[in-house]
């Protein structure tokens, strides 16, 4: 009997198999762990790159789940474009494991702003602020 990878659990071999995501936000051990995986699975790009996944993701005891100080250590040298990185070191700063400035902000795309600026409403416990398009 094999042993499934990590990459192998992002793909759906059965059709009731869960994704590699949504283990992940299962295993999540508080809060902001949550918050973060919620934020990379929102985010798709990152997490279905091979090189993020090997960096992050570590199975322990029949559970997968988020290795984020691992990740810190290794943000520069997983060939990340600034936006990706500004992405992943907001991500990692929810968790705990990293400062970044706020300034990391200009980096990012649209879409990824709105995931971190949902990801720390999350944080705050708040749901009324609405976050989208001007009308």
């Amino acid at each position: 009997m094999t042993t499934p990878t990590i990459s192998s659990c992002t793909s759906v071999d059965e059709p009731d198999a869960p994704q590699l995501g949504e283990l992940l936000v299962r295993s999540a051990a508080d809060l902001r762990d949550r918050t973060a995986v919620q934020a990379l699975v929102e985010e798709r790009k990152l997490l279905a790159r091979d090189n993020v996944r090997a960096a992050l993701v570590t199975k322990q005891g029949g559970v997968m789940k988020c290795r984020w100080e691992g990740m810190a250590g290794r943000l520069y040298s997983l060939g990340l474009d600034d936006g990706e990185r500004a992405f992943l070191g907001l991500v990692l700063s929810i968790v705990g494991v990293r400062q970044s400035y706020l300034s990391a902000a200009e980096h990012l795309d649209e879409r990824r702003l709105k995931i971190v600026l949902q990801a720390m409403m999350r944080l705050a416990g708040n749901d009324r602020i609405a976050i989208g398009a001007r009308l």
